[in-house]
């Protein structure tokens, strides 16, 4: 399975003597990636969110077919230890929707569809976490911005249901006031978390993934969406290039004038 457009890159994570993996970056070209990033899907969100999911050690639905699928190798390895999930705007108009408009009402966000890539089915490997994987999908990720000419991105941020909703509620009440989107970028979640019944004053902490959005300048979309299936509350999150952090746009080589 060849990638979904002409987009090709490698990119390698910087040399450190500190003992660290030496990892690379890329767009997966051979099925046996895609499906080895698949696995990895199913582990992660099987086990740590616990997920309702086919006992078949594999994570897959209709969208994976027309997507660009972004991996993390270990080079010593030669395992995929991270990934991410492209779906851009021609192909999302061949499967007619995106991901994400199974949870959301996504009207106020119609005039970016035509630059606008959707990603999502995030993970890295537990013993991978320490920041290197996720910096190079990010560095991925606006490599794939760059080379397409897109000035948009959205994807949902998952935070795990299973302590009934209360971290996600917290999480929430806390980023609201700084990282909500301009109003006319909010979308309307399918099926809302009950925020108002939940704990919302709970000491929390950003998970990595919503973290690195903040950081990066991206903004939540409104309230989160409670997906059932994966056991998770879902934000969604935008970040326009022009908006971008000035700093992480210099140093992914992106210019504000996409």
């Amino acid at each position: 399975m060849q990638s979904k457009s002409a987009i090709q890159f490698r990119l390698a994570s910087p040399t450190r003597d500190n003992g660290e993996p030496s990892l690379e970056v890329m767009l997966a070209s051979h099925p046996s990636d895609i499906l080895n990033a698949q696995r990895l899907r199913y582990d992660i969100f099987s086990e740590e969110y616990g997920a309702a999911m086919p006992n078949n050690g594999i994570d897959h639905d209709v969208f994976d077919n027309y997507c660009d699928h972004l991996i993390v190798r270990d080079t010593t390895t030669q395992d995929i230890v991270g990934t991410y999930r492209i779906l851009p705007p021609h192909q999302a108009a061949k499967i007619g929707r995106l991901y994400s408009e199974g949870e959301f009402d996504l009207l106020s966000l119609d005039a970016l569809r035509p630059r606008m890539i959707e990603v999502g089915r995030s993970c890295v490997h537990p013993d991978y976490r320490t920041g290197a994987a996720i910096m190079l999908l990010w560095s991925g990720l606006a490599e794939y911005l760059r080379q397409g000419g897109y000035s948009h991105l959205i994807g949902c941020a998952s935070v795990s249901m299973s302590d009934g909703g209360h971290t996600a509620a917290s999480l929430f009440a806390k980023i609201r006031d700084k990282h909500l989107s301009d109003e006319d970028m909010r979308v309307r979640p399918h099926n809302r978390l009950p925020i108002e019944a939940l704990n919302c004053q709970l000491q929390v902490e950003e998970p990595p993934l919503v973290k690195g959005y903040l950081r990066i300048g991206a903004k939540v979309c409104g309230e989160p969406a409670w997906d059932p299936d994966f056991n998770s509350a879902d934000f969604l999150m935008v970040l326009s290039v022009s908006k971008m952090s000035p700093r992480y746009a210099r140093h992914f080589g992106l210019s504000s004038n996409n």
